[in-house]
């Protein structure tokens, strides 16, 4: 029963991602779209910007997300540790922790820094876009974040039943 449970929640959310891949997709498409569009009426180098911002969006995002998920994995391991773990492992998941929570600070940082450089880029295109495309650039820069938000946290779900599912097969086996 337990296995088909698993099955049946890593199947759902298998369609879960597809839908988010499938979301993801139509906005790619809209990106393209309002590229087209600041490339038309922007300076080359105030599209250069846009263009620098929207590549770094995706890649500061990822960065923090994935700090934030492997950090949350050494604090689970880290609160497992009892009186038979060895010295070296206790020392190592330290460690482990300090750099990771470095690292997500200074992501945190350079997530500002987007933040900062989204408010000129927003600026520059409020001088050339209408009402309504400004708000179209503003949701599709929302919409790319909380997408990708929606898929790495899917992605860890289903690392998490797949290996729950795996270990459960181990130990019936």
């Amino acid at each position: 029963e337990l296995m088909a449970s698993l099955r049946l929640k890593l199947r759902t959310l298998w369609e879960e991602r597809e839908l988010v891949l499938s979301e993801a997709r139509e906005c790619a498409e809209r990106g393209e779209e309002l590229e087209a569009t600041v490339r038309d009426v922007c300076k080359p180098n105030e599209f250069e910007r846009y263009m620098m911002f929207i590549g770094d969006l995706e890649k500061v995002v990822s960065l923090l997300l994935c700090l934030s998920s492997r950090l949350a994995r050494v604090q689970n391991a880290m609160r497992r540790i009892d009186g038979n773990t060895d010295a070296e492992e206790r020392r190592s998941l330290n460690e482990r922790h300090k750099l990771l929570s470095r690292q997500r600070e200074d992501a945190k940082d350079l997530k500002e820094n987007l933040d900062r450089r989204e408010r000129v880029v927003s600026g520059i295109l409020a001088k050339y876009l209408s009402e309504q495309q400004l708000q179209d650039y503003q949701r599709f820069v929302q919409l790319k974040t909380s997408l990708l938000i929606e898929q790495k946290d899917l992605e860890e779900q289903i690392k998490f039943f797949e290996e729950q599912l795996e270990n459960l097969e181990k130990s019936i086996a």
